[in-house]
């Protein structure tokens, strides 16, 4: 059974859920807008002696709303989830990450590769970020990386979810219909997309939290990235320099990189992203598609592990036919048999 559990470490008061388990130790980090609930049914389906632990994220779900430094990149939840770890006695587990969760484990084994048995990312944010970057190697399209951070977040959906609007008036902007749109492949709609929406409205908001602070930009889509929440803290601006650290750690954990066939948040042509905004034309001022084009987040991503691979390490990537942002929920019983079969190899 799926326990939540409150724990103060030497840094926060985390809410996580736990399966207890005498066996394999994995930890499942949630992505943006959303929280560890996210994990549950999967952690459920989990061989009983498995034991599972997600998180919620500072300024998630129900852990403690601390500010995130985001001039410090990911940082601040790297080192909540390894003081969680110190708390629970656990010295190495075998990592999976979702969305921004995903991207944030890059600087996991950045800083603490020893801690990580395995690495499993679920179309994770760039290893460089995002928005506001270009080409496989991540150069930053504009030199103050506008596009990235708290601004480029719709801010009628910012509205809606203050307001915990649960209706589906507006498909780009009601948290459900985005949920719905985006976090998988339509008509697919989970049976507790109810509770995954509570999820949702448990982020906190605000310019110290989701999105974070921004400060006009002379560059196109004109807001450049602040210091503090997630969006800032996904900034290529402060993210500078931890995909090479990534690569040249000399412990390697083996990486399965699961994506979603249809994934419109995480793609080389996000629809989140201002790059491919811009070049439908739904952001004004677009300066073309040679100085600002869409960010190649995939691309991007096996550049990396391709570079990783190289430097002694292993990766296995793996497309999930007919899933979009979340196959973990869209096709939980395949994802599950992936994620065992890979972990019995670690």
């Amino acid at each position: 059974m799926v326990r939540p559990h409150f724990l103060h470490t030497n840094r926060i008061k985390i809410h996580y859920l736990e399966r207890a388990g005498n066996g394999p130790v994995l930890f499942f980090i949630h992505g943006n807008g959303s929280s560890s609930v996210f994990w549950k049914k999967l952690m459920g389906r989990l061989p009983e002696s498995y034991r599972a632990i997600a998180p919620d994220l500072r300024g998630f779900g129900h852990s403690e709303a601390a500010v995130v430094d985001a001039t410090q990149g990911f940082a601040d939840y790297v080192d909540d989830i390894v003081a969680l770890m110190q708390t629970l006695d656990i010295d190495r587990a075998h990592f999976v990450g979702h969305s921004l969760g995903g991207g944030m484990l890059f600087s996991l084994v950045a800083d603490y590769a020893s801690k990580v048995q395995s690495l499993t990312l679920v179309n994770p944010a760039s290893p460089y970020g995002f928005g506001g970057t270009k080409g496989i190697n991540g150069m930053p399209c504009m030199p103050d990386f506008a596009g990235s951070g708290g601004g480029i977040v719709n801010p009628d959906f910012l509205q809606r979810l203050i307001a915990k609007d649960r209706s589906l008036a507006d498909a780009n902007a009601s948290p459900k219909a985005v949920l719905n749109r985006y976090y998988w492949k339509p008509p697919f709609v989970p049976d507790n997309v109810d509770e995954l929406l509570e999820s949702l409205f448990q982020e906190k908001t605000g310019d110290q939290f989701y999105p974070g602070d921004f400060h006009k930009s002379p560059n196109f889509p004109f807001v450049g990235p602040g210091i503090f929440g997630p969006m800032n803290a996904a900034s290529p601006k402060y993210l500078a320099g931890k995909a090479d650290v990534f690569i040249q750690t000399s412990d390697k954990p083996d990486v399965m990189w699961i994506r979603g066939s249809h994934d419109e948040v995480v793609s080389d042509q996000s629809a989140f992203d201002p790059g491919t905004l811009g070049k439908i034309g739904l952001l004004p001022g677009y300066p073309g598609e040679e100085v600002y084009p869409p960010q190649p987040m995939v691309s991007q991503t096996r550049y990396v592990l391709e570079q990783y691979s190289r430097q002694g390490g292993r990766f296995e990537e793996i497309e999930m036919q007919e899933t979009g942002h979340s196959p973990f929920i869209e096709k939980p019983e395949e994802f599950k048999n992936l994620l065992i079969t890979f972990i019995q190899k670690n």
